[in-house]
This record gives structure tokens, C-alpha cells and sequence, in this order.
């Protein structure tokens, strides 16, 4: 019977995908001020509804992580080199060339996809690996690696694509303001918190009830959350720039279509390479979805605090998860349809 229920949810979840973006630009068109009332329930950068949902949407995969196996999954060195080199050198180095031969022109939104290709995801790819059947273990380590990686290099990152590689291409350097505790602060928010919690959960429900219990009763309870705050977020997200997507769909397609490229690019370089590595099923997809994803939350955070909400940079910002919210959802029906040939 459980099996018939995933795969139901599994069948049908891309219409739910795609059912909760209409309903969020229809709501967006339908009361304009939606967006400055979802706004005005915000700290600073972090939109509370947006940063609620991104949370609960973690928590369940994240209380299914055996946390004590995650050393055992990074003995495969080699793979997680792999990862490494492909999801922070060739991935924002990639992202660098598709703005300035697609954004050549529109140096807003050119800044905007940079900054976007300097962090890879930490929030959504959980759930992209949890869709796709990667491995919990692996895909909590690389996030864990990746967000300490962000604090303490996206700074360095912003510095050196910015002022030192524009030039190079004959573009006018570009100078932020980022401290070490921006960053900080929006990976603890985004990552750090459902961290802690899922990690309270687990070892609170094992310590009162048993590993048993936390198995057959807790994780089937909780899991269905993860899809309700999927589309919960994807619902407020649309809905905050429906307006914008009926306005300038040709500026949309201006950012989204580079991002396509990159999305796709990485994830099938990434499941190549570890495919020929040797790595099983669950560690390729989870290396596949580390790679492709980005972490727009720091993105977006980064864009508002430097150059304003209404910058053109802000705006590529928030077109980055518009955008990968459709484009992963299919990945995750390619991996897999690719799990066959494992």
C-alpha cells in the first residue's frame, strides 16, 4: 500500500507543481497589493512566509538522515572531489560565461546571474534528492560542506568574478559590500535552523520511542509535509511576482533562459562524471541535484542589501527560483527515468 501512495504522490507531482505556479501568478494578477502585504511580514531581507515554508519543506527529509553514516559515505573521496570541483570551480565559472554572452547588454540582470552562480543550493536540493531517491546521508554532508563554504568564501567569490573577471571580458568592475556575517546569517536562517530542529526530532523520538517508532510511524507522519510546503512556497513565491511575470515575460525569458542552460548543463555533466566514477544510483543523483541547484535565498539577500529591491539584479534574483522550480521538478523525472541504467 505504501508503495502505491509514493508513487502516486511521485505520478502526479509535477501537475501539483505546476497547478501551485498558476494559482500563485493567477493570485498575483488578481489582487495587486498581494505582494506588499505578503512583504510587510519580513526581517530585513528574509521574507518570514517564504523563509516558514523553505523550513518545514526541509525538516522531514532531514529527520530521515542517519547522521551518523554521513562520515561513512564520504570515505568515497574521489566522488566527493568530484563534486567539489564541478559544483564550485566549473559551476560558477559557468554561470559567468552564459551572463555575458546572454546579459551582454543588460548589465543588472548580467550582475544579478553572476551573483547567482557564485553559492550552490542548500535549501531544495533535500527535497529534489529526497523526489528523486539520492542518498540522505551524502546529499545532508555535501549541504553541510557547501554551506560552510559559502560563509566563509561567497565574499572572496563576489570579489573575484566581480572586479577582477568583468574586466577581463572588457566589462566595468562591479564592487559589493558583503560581510562574513551576511552570509552567515542567511545560511543559518535557511539551513541551520531545520538542522536543528529535524536533529531534535530524530534523537528526541529514538531517545522516548525507538528507532523503530521514528521508522514506521513518525517519518510517514511528517512526510507528506514536505510536499504541502512545496507548494505552499512555490504558491507565495509566484504570487509575489505575478504581476512581474505578466509585465515583462521577454525580461523573464531574457534571465531564465541562460539559467536553463546552466541547470541542465551541470546536472548531466555532474550525473555523467559520477556515473563513470562508479558511484551508485543514489550517490549520483544526490551529486547531480548538489551541483545544479543554487542557493537563491543568498542570492536574492545579497541582491536587496547591495543594489535595492527594485534593481535589475534583485529582479534576476528572484526569476532564479521561478525558474528552478519547473526545471529540477523535470530533472528529478530524468534521474529517475536514468535509474535504469545502473
Amino acid at each position: 500500500m505504501k508503495n502505491r501512495k509514493l508513487n502516486f504522490v511521485d505520478r502526479y507531482l509535477t501537475l501539483w507543481i505546476f497547478l501551485a505556479m498558476g494559482i500563485g501568478v493567477t493570485l498575483g494578477n488578481l489582487f495587486p497589493n498581494i505582494d506588499r502585504w505578503i512583504n510587510q511580514f519580513a526581517v530585513g531581507t528574509t521574507n518570514i512566509p517564504l523563509a516558514i515554508g523553505l523550513i518545514i519543506m526541509m525538516i522531514p527529509p532531514l529527520v530521515k538522515v542517519d547522521f551518523k553514516q554521513i562520515p561513512i559515505v564520504f570515505q568515497n573521496r574521489k566522488l566527493l572531489s568530484l563534486s567539489l570541483l564541478i559544483t564550485w570551480i566549473i559551476g560558477p565559472f559557468l554561470m559567468f560565461l552564459l551572463a555575458i554572452t546572454f546579459l551582454r547588454n543588460e548589465p543588472e540582470y548580467l550582475t544579478g546571474l553572476i551573483i547567482i552562480g557564485l553559492a550552490p543550493c542548500i535549501a531544495m536540493v533535500i527535497v529534489w534528492n529526497e523526489l528523486a531517491g539520492g542518498n540522505r546521508e551524502l546529499a545532508a554532508g555535501l549541504v553541510g560542506i557547501n554551506s560552510l563554504l559559502q560563509v566563509f568564501f561567497f565574499s572572496a567569490y563576489a570579489y573575484f568574478y566581480l572586479e577582477i573577471m568583468l574586466p577581463l571580458f572588457g566589462f566595468a568592475s562591479i564592487q559589493i559590500d558583503l560581510s562574513f556575517w551576511d552570509v552567515a546569517k542567511t545560511v543559518g536562517v535557511y539551513l541551520g535552523l531545520p538542522f536543528a530542529v529535524a536533529l531534535l526530532i530524530r534523537y528526541w523520538t529514538i531517545q522516548k520511542k525507538g528507532e523503530i517508532f521514528l521508522k514506521t510511524q513518525l517519518i510517514p507522519r511528517i512526510s507528506p509535509f514536505t510536499l504541502y510546503a512545496l507548494l505552499f512556497t512555490i504558491v507565495v513565491m509566484f504570487s509575489l511576482k505575478g504581476q512581474m511575470i505578466a509585465e515583462l515575460p521577454f525580461d523573464v525569458l531574457k534571465v531564465a533562459l541562460p539559467l536553463v542552460i546552466f541547470f541542465l548543463t551541470m546536472f548531466f555533466l555532474m550525473f555523467w562524471v559520477a556515473r563513470k566514477s562508479g558511484a551508485s544510483y543514489a550517490q549520483t543523483a544526490t551529486v547531480a541535484f548538489t551541483a545544479s541547484g543554487n542557493n537563491f535565498e543568498l542570492a536574492i539577500a545579497v541582491a536587496i542589501g547591495v543594489f535595492g529591491l527594485n534593481s535589475g539584479q534583485a529582479f534576476a534574483g528572484v526569476i532564479g527560483p521561478l525558474v528552478e522550480v519547473p526545471a529540477l521538478i523535470l530533472l528529478v523525472k530524468a534521474s529517475l527515468y536514468l535509474k535504469k541504467y545502473f
